[in-house]
């Protein structure tokens, strides 16, 4: 059972689920009614209120609202992905106008870009597609939260014809509308175009779309919010699996103390002519054996880690003069084992050349060993992994770049890498170790991009100041 309301300029919407008996989506829209901007090309007006081809008219259009409300309000019923609900919006949308094309854009605020999300049609916009948010029809209505009307896009100098370019299509008239959060915020706009059978889209095809882009509008909002609480459950779980990492970690440690005590008691017994072979042997299970007590150590930190940045919270930084090529060579030390078995060198080159830096070194320490341990997998046997260190072009920085001999990227999965937008390609993979190396850099002050081809293996680079900011301590501590 379905049921809405048109209230003023509120759209309530009730979609009950008869085969468990209850409520399953209650939500009041809020429909944005602010008025349609124009361009300067002839306007499409409704006759005189008074005369009753206009009262046909209006008839006509609240049909068509209401078609449009129930239709939607059936995919909400619907137990469907945001990708889903999108796409049956969209369809709903172009069918309902008459349209060719039909995209929904949202905000990426870090690069200050609109991504297409998902696109339909003839010839659809890739996914992923991202285009400045200052520039073009789509910038223009984000920014003001005004719709807009363009009947010809071609004439308009706003318009932003790469797009066109990329899929091979002409955008001839378009509907640009902002989807908003119930506080007001924009986070993203739909757009339809190519209205079909010569006609153009206009006034009445904008208070269908509007409807339409609030469902699409509250379904994103939803989807947020059910993230949003996934998310706090999981970060509630990773603090007891944190606790029972700690505890079971913790006989690791003690019986890695006992059997160097005993191997060491063990080797001083042996006769002088075993002396020589003693000693080898005493060295190699004391490196293991530390080996063993400081992985021990680290894992229950990056798993403590791993629930800050679930979280996206971050505990108070270590700030200390810190020397890179050493950190770096606690991760060799600790990947040194996987990577022989997989036959690939380890490298470093001009670290010792880097001057000292002001960092928290557990933090750098997980970033290396992050972004060394998703190197490795990618190298085939006999390439390598190296560590470079580069002189940067400031003298209040430094730049280090984590170089593999391995296949390379796809394009879309570089643009993406350090973006919201990453996810994991590797089976079983979280995308978390990406997120990990971004927030450190970032909590660092610094930044960090990649250079990567297929075939010609890639290159991940960081620049991390010298001396943090004042600006970022402020923040961390």
């Amino acid at each position: 059972m379905r049921g809405y309301l048109v209230w003023g300029t509120y759209l309530v919407i009730q979609v009950e689920d008869n085969r468990r008996g209850y409520l399953y989506w209650n939500a009041t829209i809020r429909l944005d009614m602010t008025t349609p901007r124009l361009s300067d090309t002839p306007s499409h007006q409704l006759p005189n209120p008074e005369s009753q081809e206009a009262l046909a008219q209006l008839l006509t259009r609240r049909e068509l609202e209401i078609a449009a409300a129930l239709r939607m309000s059936e995919v909400f019923s619907q137990h469907i992905t945001l990708q889903d609900l999108l796409k049956q919006g969209l369809h709903i949308a172009l069918d309902v106008v008459h349209a060719e094309n039909g995209s929904v854009l949202l905000a990426d605020p870090d690069n200050r870009t609109l991504v297409f999300y998902h696109s339909i049609g003839e010839k659809p916009v890739s996914p992923g597609t991202a285009v400045p948010w200052y520039e073009g029809i789509a910038g223009t209505v984000y920014r003001t939260g005004v719709p807009e009307i363009v009947p010809d896009a071609q004439a308009d100098n706003r318009h932003f014809k790469k797009v066109d370019e990329a899929t091979g299509s002409i955008t001839h008239d378009m509907i640009t509308i902002p989807l908003k959060r119930w506080e007001g915020d924009p986070i993203g706009v739909i757009q339809v175009m190519n209205k079909l059978g010569g006609k153009f889209l206009d006034r009445d095809d904008l208070a269908i779309l509007t409807i339409i882009s609030a469902f699409i509008a509250v379904a994103i909002e939803h989807t947020r919010l059910v993230e949003a609480a996934k998310l706090a459950e999981v970060a509630k779980l990773m603090g007891d699996i944190t606790h029972d990492i700690k505890n079971l970690l913790m006989p690791i440690v003690c019986g890695a103390g006992i059997l160097q005590t005993e191997i060491n008691e063990l080797l001083d017994r042996l006769p002088d002519i075993e002396i020589n072979r003693a000693l080898a042997s005493r060295e190699l299970c004391n490196e293991v054996i530390k080996m063993l007590k400081d992985d021990a150590h680290r894992i229950h930190d990056r798993v403590a880690e791993i629930a800050d940045a679930v979280k996206e919270l971050s505990t108070p930084l270590d700030f200390s003069a810190c020397e890179v090529a050493g950190v770096v060579s606690n991760v060799f030390r600790s990947l040194g084992i996987l990577a022989q078995e997989r036959q690939i060198r380890l490298i470093t080159e001009n670290l010792e050349l880097l001057p000292l830096i002001v960092a928290d070194q557990r933090r750098l320490y997980s970033a290396f060993y992050n972004l060394i341990n998703n190197a490795i997998p990618e190298v085939p046997a006999g390439g390598s992994v190296t560590v470079c260190g580069q002189p940067s072009t400031s003298e209040d920085a430094i730049v280090v770049s984590v170089i593999d001999t391995g296949g390379g990227m796809p394009p879309d999965v570089r643009d993406r890498l350090f973006t919201k937008r990453a996810i994991s390609t590797k089976q079983g993979g979280t995308g978390l170790g990406t997120k990990i190396v971004k927030d450190v850099v970032d909590a660092h002050g610094g930044t960090v991009w990649v250079e990567s081809e297929l075939g010609a293996g890639t290159k991940i680079h960081m620049r991390l100041p010298r001396t943090p900011g004042e600006s970022t301590r402020s923040i961390i501590v």
